[in-house]
């Protein structure tokens, strides 16, 4: 005859396991993200000063070749 298989109880203490658990996910999920916005915050002040520097680039360029072009016609 087969042995019937015992059920482990737990005591009512797993479930606050898991909530201390869970809200230490939750906290180091919201460290992370404070990190990760904190470097996107860096980057996009990069990106913004780079950005307005091609433009300006740009600017210099589309004048130079206007005056080549009045140069040009002279």
């Amino acid at each position: 005859m087969a042995k019937v298989r015992r059920r482990v109880l737990r005591p009512e203490s797993q479930a606050a396991t898991q909530d201390v658990r869970l809200t230490a996910r939750i906290a180091r999920r919201q460290q992370q993200l404070t990190k990760e916005r904190a470097a996107l915050r860096r980057w996009m002040t990069k990106l913004k000063r780079a950005f307005h520097v091609m433009e300006k680039q740009q600017r210099r360029i589309a004048s130079l070749e206007r005056q080549l072009t009045q140069l040009a016609r002279n």
